[in-house]
């Protein structure tokens, strides 16, 4: 018998708690919303695969000396995977519907309101009972509004690493919900003739203005707000890679395999964030229902300010462009072009939904810079 009780107690089984079997179906929820419903499959696979193994009792995964661990120090904590991800964004990202377009950068910085607008709504909630923020954890869960994972992971990891994995799951999980959750708020804040809108084809942009954008960007930010230089420079790098045309392998690794390695292991860093000790508190439950609320004012800001730049444009403007404001590149201007052809099928607003949609990723960034600054 003492030999079959040692068999026993040396098996994971003799040691799973409630709190690890609750967070392994979290885990198995995740890997639902991946495979089944498609829904950002590239991060919520590893995310839910990492919530799997660091909840396994004996096996080590995320305490010194397992692989998780390390994976999580030397990409996380070192801030060093976001910046990566950036890198690969900025190498796939075209700013040409900015440029040519640069009214729409307004839009971007509207739906950014989100971030803010979170960021006391999480100091609010220190009044309810077994909640407790500080000034660092409310600015890191703000940031889930700007509806960019890679720049709340970045500043969560800065500000307040033991929120870490709640803030990134919401942050994903919201930007999985983009297709979900924007088009009744578009809807609700336009009416039909606004949806019918067709807005004029935009110029054509030259290479030269593409090369000099990112450069100019990178030099304004380390004139304005050098704590967003690491997020941005990234970006602009990325950027700058694929439009010179003269380092093309530089820049298709940094678009495919580069950012696809790091995915892989961002991914499983984030999921060993949701042990049972970390996860299953009133915090995180607030955190969530924060960043539902974040990610619709990010969304209504966006269209609204759409709105008021319609009242003094001389060129037609499209309100629902506003909605893709936030960061979810390309899933939020590819929602707002779905939701245009709904109501009216000669009306393709994808490319110009790209220009705010690019300007919500420089905006997420400079709000992080902002928050970083001022509480970091």
């Amino acid at each position: 018998m003492d030999k079959l009780n040692t068999l026993w107690q040396s098996t994971a089984l003799a040691h799973f708690e409630s709190g690890q079997i609750i967070m392994m179906l979290v885990g198995f929820g995740l890997l639902y919303l991946a495979i089944v419903k498609k829904f950002e499959p590239l991060l919520l696979l590893p995310i839910g695969f990492g919530a799997l193994l660091t909840n396994i009792p004996l096996a080590g995964f995320s305490e010194a000396g397992g692989v998780l661990h390390y994976i999580y120090y030397i990409g996380i904590d070192t801030g060093v995977f976001p910046l990566l991800i950036f890198m690969g964004v900025g190498a796939m990202t075209d700013f040409g519907a900015l440029i040519a377009n640069p009214k729409t950068l307004w839009l971007g910085a509207a739906a950014q309101f989100g971030i803010f607008a979170t960021l006391f709504g999480a100091i609010a909630m220190n009044f309810i009972p077994g909640i407790e923020f500080t000034l660092q954890d409310a600015s890191a869960i703000a940031i889930i509004g700007g509806a960019d994972g890679p720049t709340a992971i970045f500043l969560a990891s800065k500000l307040a690493p033991e929120l870490l994995g709640a803030i990134a799951v919401a942050a994903y999980s919201y930007m999985a919900l983009v297709p979900i959750i924007q088009p009744p708020i578009m809807k609700a804040l336009t009416n039909e003739a606004e949806r019918k809108i067709e807005m004029q084809q935009l110029r054509v942009v030259t290479t030269r203005e593409k090369i000099i954008f990112p450069l100019a960007v990178l030099f304004l930010t380390i004139l304005f707000l050098p704590t967003a230089t690491p997020l941005v420079g990234m970006f602009c790098l990325g950027n700058l890679m694929k439009e010179s045309g003269v380092v093309d392998r530089l820049s298709n690794t940094a678009q495919n395999e580069l950012i696809n390695i790091v995915t892989i292991f961002l991914g499983l860093a984030v999921g060993s964030k949701l042990s049972s000790e970390e996860f299953l508190t009133a915090e995180t439950l607030g955190i969530l229902a924060l960043g539902a609320v974040a990610f619709g004012v990010g969304t209504a800001a966006g269209v609204l300010m759409a709105k008021i730049l319609a009242k003094f444009s001389s060129e037609p403007i499209n309100p629902l462009i506003g909605a893709a404001g936030v960061s979810a590149v390309p899933m939020a201007a590819r929602v707002v072009n779905k939701v245009g052809l709904e109501a009216n099928p000669h009306n393709f607003l994808l490319m110009h939904a790209m220009g705010p949609n690019v300007a919500g990723v420089l905006g997420s960034a400079v709000a992080a810079g902002i928050l970083l600054a001022l509480v970091g």
